[in-house]
């Protein structure tokens, strides 16, 4: 079976009342067509529209014009990413931070995502307040880092450091199922 050829399929198979939404919001993540070109665009973000159109059964102009909504409604946006793996960082690390009371998360982590080192962020729940992912070129750059970043920040009252000793799995798709 094509690659498309199960997508097509699905959206062949969308009732009317989807096809309706579609025409009112044409940015939504729930309407399949959406779906099924993310889809494709996280596969090869360079594939051209025409072979987008091609694989889905619909015209380019369709596929240009549903890409241009979804970046417009800040859905989607196609990007290069440089996998850490593969451009073989000497240092790789997870951050644990607890932050001093009377600091907000979100003023952190707009501190740390202002750096280049700092590739992931995320406010969670439990031990921690802040999950911070670090990529360094190597050791001392990783351990300038913590020193002039971290330790002795008046807003991070405690850090655990987690290096990563090896990579079982980097995925930057989304895990949504989106066909």
């Amino acid at each position: 079976m094509a690659r498309g050829a199960k997508i097509v399929e699905s959206i062949a198979g969308a009732d009317e009342g989807n096809a309706a939404n579609r025409q009112m919001d044409k940015s939504s993540p729930d309407d399949r067509l959406n779906r099924s070109i993310i889809s494709l665009l996280q596969q090869d973000g360079r594939m051209a529209f025409s072979e987008v159109a091609q694989e889905l059964g619909v015209s380019e102009g369709t596929i240009r014009n549903r890409v241009g909504s979804m970046k417009q409604a800040g859905m989607l946006r196609i990007v290069a990413m440089a996998d850490p793996v593969a451009a073989e960082y000497k240092t790789d690390a997870m951050l644990g931070l607890k932050l001093a009371s009377g600091h907000a998360p979100a003023a952190v982590a707009e501190r740390l995502a202002a750096l280049p080192d700092v590739v992931y962020i995320l406010w969670v729940s439990g031990r921690f307040d802040l999950l911070v992912e670090v990529v360094s070129d190597d050791r001392n750059g990783f351990l300038d880092f913590l020193n002039r970043e971290i330790h002795g920040q008046p807003d991070i009252a405690s850090s655990e450091t987690m290096t990563g000793l090896k990579n079982f799995k980097n995925q930057f798709l989304l895990k949504r199922n989106w066909e």
